[in-house]
């Protein structure tokens, strides 16, 4: 067993032994998630069309509407949201630095007790807030931190979460259709390429979560592929009823 001797040696096991990954997930989890439900949707889609026994040029027109429709969708969706949330927060931060503008012996107050609250010998506590409080921009970072939960120099772009869920939900669409625009007439290839996309997906999701690699990937190929079997059932149905 190696022994530690020095304070140097010490720090140094704490830092290698001490890396956090991303919780929030960073650019990967969304990316994954989106080219995931784009996987799933198309496939189910096109599985469930596929159960009624409909033309091959019908079955490539619905994948390419499908990704299309649902690719501009999630942009849509993930565009407002992420304005919306951007502008609540634009909005309470406004409110903040006013406060701070007109009652700065107050939020200083405010600043020292929360400190004190956690446990901070009130002295100390007085004093932090009051050299943190010189600085107005600074101040407005803190008391947002504490008493929002959100940091103003990284408020999210609505733009970036439009442009990356339409394209990671495209390129996993894209997955089921590849095999119908490179020549296939068959089923299986379509399913078969879209079954290894959601087992490859799952895997690298296990990136951003406690669990291993191949049980979040066989979870997410079990779930995929449950939603085509069920969506062709479906088609089947509907398509040998309506016939």
């Amino acid at each position: 067993m190696a022994i530690i001797e020095t304070e140097a040696t010490l720090h140094e096991a704490h830092r290698d032994n001490h890396t956090h990954r991303d919780v929030n997930g960073g650019w990967l989890r969304p990316a994954v998630f989106g080219a995931m439900d784009g996987l799933v949707s198309n496939l189910a889609l096109m599985t469930g069309v596929a159960g009624g026994e409909v033309s091959h040029r019908t079955l490539v027109i619905t994948g390419l509407a499908g990704l299309a429709a649902g690719a501009f969708s999630m942009a849509a969706g993930e565009y407002t949201s992420v304005a919306s949330q951007r502008e609540l927060v634009e909005a309470e931060l406004d409110i903040e630095r006013r406060e701070l503008r007109k009652h700065p012996a107050d939020e200083e107050r405010e600043l020292a007790e929360l400190y004190m609250s956690r446990g901070v010998e009130p002295a100390l506590a007085r004093e932090v807030a009051r050299q943190l409080s010189r600085d107005p921009e600074q101040a407005l970072e803190i008391h947002a931190r504490e008493e929002l939960g959100i940091d103003p120099s990284d408020l999210p772009s609505p733009t970036v979460a439009a442009v990356s869920s339409f394209a990671s939900f495209a390129l996993g669409a894209l997955l089921p259709l590849l095999p119908y625009l490179l020549g296939a007439s068959a089923l299986w290839p379509a399913v078969l390429l879209a079954l290894v996309g959601l087992f490859g997906c799952g895997a690298v999701v296990a990136k951003v979560t406690a669990r291993s690699w191949w049980f979040s990937g066989l979870r997410q190929l079990a779930l995929g592929g449950l939603a085509a079997a069920l969506t062709f059932g479906i088609g089947s149905f509907f398509g040998t009823a309506i016939g």
